[in-house]
């Protein structure tokens, strides 16, 4: 039987596609539009995207989007984004493996100041496909990187913890638990789990919402999806700070020294 809250976030994550694509429907780069030959393509390339919704093949796509020498970057993301969206949201896509370099390419082209309409799309696609990821089938680090494109897209982690924190479901605590698993050696260092290249000034102040934000929301939500005790007491000790943590009987000493 097909599990109704991943029904429901994979109806929704449909439905932010077709906004998005209705957002963006005949965008095209400005006839104005450059960049190095050497580096991006030729001619013919930069022909597809001056035709509005002209599909573009894979290869294409990716370098279009992963070149950040454009003198108008808002745009060709404009223009290519209804297809690069339709392959993040699809697991087989290499897109979606390239889900964090997405994320600084949107920062890039400063998706929030998009004419209203088309921020407010992008914005209720990265929350669609977050959620779907929280309850679809998958591992800890399809979980991790999709939080880090949402995280590095829009400078905040707050909207995407609201959202976990929000989803009673199994499948949101076992990712819970894979994360935790992950992210434990670098929050212990008060390090981020993450390298976030556009927002790294925000890495200290994300490292500590995310460590405040799991002594609160984790422990019940551990215990309850069966987490070892080891797991739970390196979340305990993300509570604490400086001797108070090192010198804990529960500090993994030999694995963060």
């Amino acid at each position: 039987m097909t599990d109704p809250h991943l029904r429901a976030a994979e109806d929704r994550l449909d439905a932010a596609l077709r906004h998005l694509t209705a957002a963006l429907r005949g965008a095209a780069v400005h006839p104005d539009a450059y960049n190095c030959p050497c580096h991006w393509g030729g001619p013919e390339d930069l022909a597809l995207l001056r035709t509005p919704d002209a599909p573009l093949s894979p290869e294409l796509l990716r370098r279009t989007w992963r070149q950040g020498e454009w003198n108008d970057i808002g745009a060709v993301l404009r223009r290519v984004l209804p297809q690069l969206a339709a392959e993040l949201a699809d697991r087989g896509s290499d897109s979606f493996d390239d889900r964090e370099d997405i994320g600084y390419a949107l920062a890039r082209g400063d998706w929030p100041h998009w004419p209203a309409q088309q921020a407010a799309a992008v914005r209720e696609f990265l929350h669609a496909l977050w959620n779907h990821e929280l309850l679809a089938p998958g591992d800890a680090w399809d979980v991790h990187r999709t939080l880090e494109m949402c995280v590095e897209a829009s400078g905040e982690l707050a909207p995407w913890l609201d959202t976990w924190a929000a989803l009673d479901h199994p499948s949101a605590d076992r990712s819970l638990a894979e994360a935790v698993a992950v992210w434990d050696h670098d929050l212990l260092r008060d390090e981020p789990p993450w390298s976030l290249t556009w927002h790294y000034d925000l890495r200290d102040a994300l490292t500590a919402e995310l460590s405040a934000w799991l002594t609160r929301h984790a422990p019940a939500r551990l215990r309850a999806h069966g987490a070892p005790d080891g797991l739970l007491h390196r979340v305990r000790l993300l509570g604490l700070t400086g001797p108070d943590r090192w010198y804990d009987p529960h500090w993994p000493g030999h694995l963060y020294s």
